[in-house]
């Protein structure tokens, strides 16, 4: 006679390590942020974590009770949901338990339309590109890391997160110029970006003088005021973090890492659309003409029309 198996559901989240291979670490360490929020209000709320009801009063709390952006909320919902799927993809939880998270909607942009960020899009001229690009101090090691990667994301178009997890196999050559194979956003296979001559000659100098090895290109410092170098990649907080005191320190306010996205494809649409989606890896050229080409209406445009 066969024993008789009890199944005893698993009564806490799984960490999200179990995305590892998927997800790069900087990725895994966000998801650790907005899981760990979930938790928390859980605990404080009383309420099951492993219950699709708790996740969608968890979003209406935050709809309610807070200034979050849509878009933030619909983040935090969206890796709660991902490492349950995985979570029982690898047998920790039940299908049907996963298959109850997925069905939790997020909230949508037009109710909360009030909590858009004014700023969400900043343009940048060439002209603020190059004193930004030229900001950060070359006779240091620090220096020299985020000149590099202040080239990578206006050359490359790269998002922060895919820039977190640029490791050195990435680059190729490709004829007389370079190119890099990123996997992005929402793909299960990599895709070309562009990499600058001016940023891979950055890139050469930053990964000769570093005084570690690593895989990734972008590595943190560490330790008493932050200056040892480790092998770690940096974060895609990190990154933002940087591209922003550069920023303050340059007098351009309000500009992110994903405007440095945007002015890469601003600046290659005046050309070719075509070609400026092909550069950030969008399927839809629809995405491009929305959301990344930033062109104002000039003076004199339908002079000589007839």
């Amino acid at each position: 006679m066969d024993p008789i198996r009890i199944e005893v559901p698993l009564l806490v989240l799984p960490d999200a390590a179990i995305l590892a291979g998927q997800l790069a670490p900087s990725s895994i360490a966000e998801y650790r942020t907005d899981i760990a929020g979930y938790l928390a209000w859980c605990q404080v709320a009383a309420l099951p974590a492993l219950a699709a009801p708790s996740l969608a009063q968890w979003r209406t709390h935050q709809a309610k009770e807070t200034t979050l952006s849509a878009a933030t909320i619909n983040r935090a919902l969206a890796a709660v949901k991902r490492l349950v799927k995985e979570a029982a993809s690898q047998g920790y939880l039940h299908a049907d338990l996963a298959a109850q998270f997925h069905g939790v909607a997020g909230v949508k942009a037009k109710a909360l339309k009030e909590r858009q960020r004014s700023h969400a899009r900043t343009r940048i001229t060439p002209a603020d590109m190059r004193r930004l690009q030229d900001a950060p101090d070359r006779t240091t090691l620090k220096g020299l890391r985020d000149a590099a990667l202040l080239a990578v994301l206006a050359g490359s178009g790269l998002r922060a997160s895919e820039a977190a997890g640029l490791t050195v196999g990435m680059i190729r050559k490709a004829g007389q110029g370079w190119l890099l194979d990123v996997i992005g956003k929402g793909q299960s296979e990599a895709r070309e970006a562009l990499l600058s001559g001016e940023a891979h000659r950055l890139l050469l100098t930053w990964l000769a003088a570093r005084p570690v090895l690593s895989q990734y290109v972008f590595t943190a410092f560490g330790g008493r005021g932050a200056s040892r170098a480790t092998g770690a990649p940096m974060s895609a907080t990190s990154i933002w973090r940087t591209v922003q005191a550069y920023a303050v320190e340059c007098s351009l306010a309000h500009i992110k890492p994903h405007d440095l996205r945007r002015f890469l494809g601003t600046q290659l649409a005046k050309t070719d659309i075509r070609k400026a989606q092909k550069a950030l890896g969008h399927k839809s050229i629809e995405t491009t003409a929305r959301h990344y080409v930033l062109d104002e209406l000039e003076a004199g445009l339908s002079d000589g029309l007839y």
